[in-house]
């Protein structure tokens, strides 16, 4: 796995401190070559042994194997500083490649924050839950109402909401055999840790969709999905959000989609969508 989409993908939850050994190495990967761990240390003003920490946290023996693997992911033409540079002349042409490049790391990091195993987790919750509560408020809640639209298709019951007095009615309902999806990018509405808290009391399960930090409503949950999605620019960063996170809920909904005889009942309930369409 690349070290430096390693790190972009597990910055948001490390320390201060890591958070600067981890932006100097990002912004200077092809300086690193030139630095031992003290060096770097006196460079940023930390122990020693705050870089040899971060280096095995990451996974590596020590400072030395991680700039290593740096250095080798440089030499095979890696990002030496997380952009790809465009490599068409055409200004739209570029910033299409730009683009799709940052689309592209932001997938590659929410992939690795999401192993295989939790990922096949919520859907196995999914797919024996009673009933799936969904909510999302703001723009949270366009990719909230597409996936419980796509989970009704699969003849899976569910109950969405973007309003969070509503939502709060609704679970009364809710038993223990029931789900709650919580769509919030960076987990701190009240409302929603409220919802959650209530709906767990009623013995049900949460899952919460966030970004990949440390987050109230994410210490609601019982299980998490998680974003990592990074720019500079701040009207970029929100379209690499919803985009790592799109691809992150069509995989979900393939994996369900496949299970059983939901794909049956996708068909049938296509059909039938279709013919009131019809003229």
């Amino acid at each position: 796995m690349s070290p430096l989409l390693k790190i972009r993908a597990e910055r948001d939850q490390m320390s201060a401190i890591e958070r600067r050994i981890a932006d100097f190495i990002l912004e200077e990967a092809h300086l690193l070559r030139d630095y031992s761990s003290q060096q770097l240390a006196n460079a940023l003003k930390i122990s020693q042994s705050s870089v040899v920490k971060f280096s095995q946290k990451l996974g590596f023996k020590g400072y030395p194997d991680l700039k290593y693997s740096i250095g080798e992911e440089i030499a095979r033409g890696g990002e030496s500083n997380g952009h790809a540079e465009p490599a068409r002349a055409d200004p739209h042409d570029a910033l299409a490649e730009e683009l799709w490049q940052a689309k592209s790391r932001a997938e590659q990091e929410t992939r690795v924050i999401n192993p295989s195993a939790k990922v096949d987790a919520i859907a196995e919750a999914i797919g024996r839950a009673g009933k799936i509560f969904i909510i999302g408020l703001g723009e949270d809640g366009i990719p909230a109402r597409a996936f419980a639209m796509r989970l009704s298709l699969l003849g899976i019951l569910t109950v969405h909401h973007f309003d969070a007095v509503l939502m709060t009615a609704s679970i009364a309902a809710a038993t223990e055999a029931d789900l709650l999806l919580v769509f919030s990018e960076h987990g701190q509405q009240p409302a929603l840790c409220q919802i959650g808290r209530q709906f767990r009391e009623r013995g049900g399960k949460v899952v919460s969709i966030t970004r990949h930090s440390a987050n109230p409503l994410r210490a609601h949950a019982d299980l998490s999905l998680l974003v990592s999605a990074h720019d500079e620019r701040a009207h970029v960063e929100p379209l690499l959000y919803q985009s790592a996170l799109r691809h992150l809920l069509d995989m979900l909904f393939v994996l369900l989609a496949e299970r059983g005889d939901r794909l049956a009942r996708f068909e049938a309930n296509l059909e039938r969508i279709q013919s009131m369409l019809e003229p």
